[in-house]
């Protein structure tokens, strides 16, 4: 065999696997989310990015190199998860409305936002992780769908209500970026 062509002996322990689901909570400690906490069932899976967005202090200074790394910085990270719902219930769907007021099943847009638009979404997928029992999870933090309410029907097909939930900083805590990354190989270690 080849010296290069080869994996990582750990591989195996460290594979993501299944479409995961999504939470409105969840406890990374116990590795517990409550059935009430489900947001709904997906198709085509989630997918989510956190792209960051960076200033150049160098790039105006005469014979500075483009990209000189003691004079860049992050300007901000844009943490987004998206992907398609196929179930629908009216928390969900005020969710997905952005900004909106839910009373008896009617869900009435807004156009202005409030600070209780804003919460935390969590994605949580299996971990091979030593014993095939751990998890992956990202908390995207003041998640707001800015994708808009979607919804598509077709002829004999289901339902579809397409997300893009964006995480956001807070005036409160400007340092925070919105998203947090959980690895736990294995529940109860």
């Amino acid at each position: 065999m080849s010296k290069f062509t080869r994996i990582p002996e750990n591989t195996f322990k460290e594979i993501v696997i299944n479409a995961g689901l999504l939470a409105t909570n969840f406890n990374p400690k116990t590795a517990e989310v409550a059935e009430s906490e489900l947001m709904g069932a997906t198709s085509g899976g989630t997918s989510f990015a956190a792209t960051p967005s960076f200033i150049d202090y160098g790039e105006d200074i005469d014979n500075c190199p483009a990209n000189t790394m003691e004079l860049k910085r992050i300007d901000s990270i844009e943490a987004k998860l998206s992907g398609t719902f196929v179930s629908l219930n009216t928390a969900l769907g005020k969710k997905l409305a952005a900004a909106a007021d839910e009373t008896e099943g009617k869900i009435v847009p807004r156009s202005a936002l409030s600070e209780e638009d804003f919460a935390d979404i969590w994605l949580i997928g299996d971990y091979s992780g030593e014993n095939g029992n751990g998890y992956i999870a990202i908390r995207l933090i003041n998640a707001l769908n800015t994708g808009g309410l979607q919804i598509t029907t077709q002829n004999k097909a289901k339902g579809q209500f397409a997300f893009e939930f964006t995480g956001h900083y807070s005036i409160k805590n400007p340092e925070i970026v919105p998203y947090e990354l959980y690895i736990k190989q294995e529940i109860g270690a």
